[in-house]
């Protein structure tokens, strides 16, 4: 919103520029610590919705549970670990779906002699704690330096009043945001990459042994089904990896020599909003999967409420797909809807 609208609203003076301090909220650290501190936000959205499509596609899939058991995560210390496995424990409350272990392997009432159930499932499945875990505790250290730099001054010089001094120095330096946002778009273009390789699992009736190829609801090859939109995934994904290489480390010498190492912060910071917001894409895209898949296994009801509340508001936007139609407008919404709806399982 506009800002005087904000500060109207929040009964805030604007701020009356007095001697140098026209330069000084000019400075470029303050614009890429802007864009980093709207990056972070977006990115916990889009942690929390990898989360959410993770465990629907675990409930869909009637995978064992004790992959996010609290037993298993807490003997590795490491707490974005045991945060995305508790959350997805809370996630999955209720469901009819997922197995217990110990119910059907080591129960000798209700253990037969052969068991045709996959006993480890793929890494896309069964590994999200691992996998999110990092990206978590990367997304909490990068909040943390970013409100730091909010509330910090980064003018040059800086003029102590109180002291009736003023002190020459590199405060406008970027590093600190340069370094985050480096970090940022490598945790996630992580989700993208999940994303992804889950979206392929629906997609090859070889590997998940339950769906038709490509979720298609159509007639099978004369209709496509989820064929194209897959396309979109993979090479968003693709240009995500590409673009995570490093700003951070490409300082060129500028100003006569004067600013001889830079940080290249603004531009770590649009290239990670490029990354995160690509990301979304590949989010749409699975989402629109995982609820084409779940009709087509017929297992809405079954579903714990929390999946059930996900799946009622993505088939809102998109509708079964049986014959070929151009997604994009759906795709749009979805994003969109993702986007603007965070879910509150990890941050509130």
């Amino acid at each position: 919103i506009p800002a005087e609208s904000a500060f109207k609203e929040e009964n805030i003076d604007p701020l009356v520029i007095r001697q140098r301090e026209g330069i000084a909220i000019m400075n470029g650290t303050t614009a890429m610590t802007a864009v980093a501190a709207l990056n972070i936000l977006n990115a916990r959205i889009a942690l929390e919705w990898s989360l959410a499509l993770s465990m629907i596609l675990n409930e869909m899939m009637e995978t064992y549970d004790d992959h996010i058991s609290e037993e298993l995560n807490k003997i590795r210390s490491q707490s974005g670990q045991k945060t995305i496995a508790k959350a997805a424990r809370n996630f999955i409350q209720g469901t009819q779906l997922m197995q217990s272990r110990e119910k059907q392997l080591y129960d000798k009432e209700t253990t037969s002699g052969y068991v045709d159930h996959k006993v480890q499932e793929y890494y896309s499945l069964r590994c999200i704690p691992q996998i999110l875990g990092p990206i978590y505790d990367t997304l909490m250290y990068s909040a943390q330096i970013i409100e730091n730099e909010l509330n910090s001054t980064t003018d040059n010089p800086v003029v102590d009043v109180t002291a009736k001094n003023v002190f020459h120095g590199g405060n406008f330096h970027g590093d600190y945001i340069s370094l985050e946002m480096d970090k940022l778009k490598l945790a996630t273009t992580r989700i993208a990459m999940l994303a992804e390789r889950q979206i392929n699992y629906l997609m090859n009736p070889n590997i998940n042994q339950r769906l038709q190829p490509f979720i298609n609801d159509g007639v099978l090859g004369l209709n496509f089904g989820f064929q194209g939109i897959q396309f979109t995934a993979t090479s968003t994904t693709a240009e995500n990896q590409a673009l995570s290489t490093s700003f951070y480390i490409h300082s060129i010498p500028n100003n006569n020599d004067n600013q001889d190492i830079v940080s290249m912060g603004f531009n770590a910071a649009c290239s990670a909003k490029t990354v995160i917001d690509n990301v979304f894409d590949v989010l749409a895209i699975e989402a629109a999967a995982v609820v084409q898949a779940i009709d087509q296994l017929g297992f809405e009801t079954k579903l714990s409420s929390s999946a059930r509340n996900v799946y009622q508001s993505v088939k809102e936007l998109f509708p079964d797909m049986a014959e070929d139609r151009s997604t994009r407008n759906d795709l749009q919404r979805i994003k969109q809807y993702l986007q603007n709806n965070p879910l509150n399982i990890l941050f509130s």
